[in-house]
Formats: C-alpha cells, structure tokens, sequence
C-alpha cells in the first residue's frame, strides 16, 4: 500500500477539529498502521448558539468559514490526499446550518457533510480498528459530545447495535435536554443490559480522557478507571464554580463548564448496565473518520 495522507475535519457542538494522519510506508496493507501529524481543536462552541437560538450567529459563522480556510492550507503543507469532513449535532439543528455550508465550499472548496446521530454513530465505531486490544467481549462504545451522545454495541468483535441520543454537555448547560430522551436512552440501556449481560463501557471523546487524568490512575497497559472513582470526581467538581475548576484543576474555561455534564451522561449509562470500570484510549469522531477512509483504501488494495 501506498503512503497515503488523510485529514479528517470534524465540525461539533463544543469544538471543531483538524486531524492529519500518514500511513507508515509502503509495506504490505496488513503491516500499515496510521501516525497522526497534526490536531488542532478550536473551541468555537457553535452549540451554545444552536441550542438557545436555533441557528449559528453570524459572527461563528464567520469563524467556522475562518476555520475551514486554516484547514485547507494547513492541508497543503501536509500534503493531504483524502480528506473527509463532516459536522455533528450542532449544524444539523441549526436553521441556517445549509447556508453556512454552501459558503464554506464556495470560500475553500471543502465539502462538509452534516451527517446523521447514527452515522456519527459508525464513524466512531470505527475507531476499534487502532485499537486491538479488547477481547471479544461486549463492549458499549459512549461518545459524549457537546450536541449528542453516541452509543454503539459490539459483541464479538461486531457491531450489534448503534444508538444516537439528544443529549450533550452544551445541550446539558442550555436546558435542552427533554426528559423523554433520558427516558429512551435508559430504555435502551436497560434492554441492551438484559440481553447482553456484562457490558463494559469504553468512553470517546475529550472530557472522558480529562477525567481520566484527573483521577490519577497509573497506567498498566490499556487506560481504564472504575465507575466509583468517577462518581468521586463528579461529587468533587459539581459544587465547584467554572472558574474554581480553572484554577484548581488547571482546566481551560470550554473544559470546566462541559466537564461536569459529561461525567454525569457517562454515569448515567454506567448505572444502568452496571458497568464498574471504564476503558478510555485515546479516540473521537475525527480518529473515525480517517480509520473509515483507511478501510476503504486497504478493501481496494
């Protein structure tokens, strides 16, 4: 296989993301493995906007085009070859979502997709290709973002079920959240629970890595912590203000405020399929979707 260059843009409700990564060399595909050159995260918390007003405000329109020119060029000094991008839950609900598109390709020639809860859903899951290192188990992959959160199901190794809930940190925060979605994503949980069994839980997403760090465990191979240690940081963050969480976890003020709301969705589905630790490598919907590119050039190798 040919070394082959990939960028995935990944335009959510907190943060909006630029991800290149290179293939090794030109051995044979089975021996190919992927090596990241570059991220850059940009905070842009287009879901603050959304949730409350229903659309994007002008002016994070304007960033979100500024953005995606930075994007471009970086991508032609990486000299990407495939680029794949797509926006998530906070562009699929904003009335004006279609027009910020349409200039985003007319300023930069970059196409956006908004794309689906459930295919946001897969592109996650593809995530267990650089991964490697479960067993053949059942596992419940929790991708919290700021808009949505993703849940996919996998058990011997396959990919049995893929969920996508309305409930996000930003959302959370906003006061948008129905109690009718809490209900269906416990009645999912609760059935996936009685028919799988023992479930455990392998959380995406930056708030997840944080909190692991956070609780200072020492790492002995794969990253996991348990359930109670997270229930003891979210009792230890919660009374706390945003700003005594800046200053006394050393957080940056867009981590401080979804931080809490994050430990709290990852509870809830903690609770409900009784799961007592967490997995956490490092994965997001950006590593998904240049793993869903990788695949399809080795499928054509």
């Amino acid at each position: 296989m040919k070394e082959t260059t990939y960028a995935a843009i990944d335009v959510g409700s907190n943060a909006v993301r630029l991800l290149i990564k290179r293939t090794d060399g030109n051995g044979a595909a089975d021996d190919v493995r992927l090596v990241k050159l570059l991220l850059l995260r940009v905070p842009l918390r287009l879901g603050f906007d959304v949730f409350a007003k229903g659309e994007i405000s002008k002016k994070k329109a304007e960033d979100v085009v500024r953005f995606m020119k930075a994007c471009r060029q970086l991508m032609k000094i990486y000299d990407v070859d495939r680029l794949r991008a797509c926006a998530t839950s906070a562009m699929r609900d904003a009335a004006n979502g279609q027009d910020i598109i349409r200039e985003i390709r007319k300023e930069t020639d970059i196409r956006l997709e908004i794309i689906s809860g459930q295919e946001e859903a897969r592109i996650v899951f593809n995530n267990h290709i650089e991964r490697g290192e479960v067993d053949n188990g059942n596992y419940l992959y929790v991708d919290v973002g700021g808009g949505s959160t993703e849940l996919n199901l996998l058990s011997g190794g396959k990919l049995m079920e893929t969920k996508s809930f309305n409930i996000g940190t930003v959302r959370i925060l906003t006061g948008k959240v129905r109690d009718a979605e809490w209900e269906e994503m416990a009645d999912f949980l609760d059935s996936i629970h009685s028919r799988y069994g023992n479930i455990r839980i392998i959380g995406s997403g930056g708030n997840i890595n944080k909190l692991y760090k956070l609780a200072g465990v020492k790492d002995s191979g794969m990253k996991s912590f348990a359930v109670s240690e997270l229930q003891r940081l979210y009792d230890e963050l919660s009374p706390l203000s945003v700003s005594e969480r800046m200053e006394k976890y050393g957080m940056r003020s867009d981590r401080a405020d979804v931080i809490v709301p994050a430990c709290s969705i990852f509870l809830f589905v903690a609770r409900h399929i009784d799961a007592v630790t967490l997995i956490v490598p490092t994965i997001g919907v950006a590593d998904g979707i240049i793993d869903g590119l990788f695949l399809d050039d080795l499928e054509s190798v």
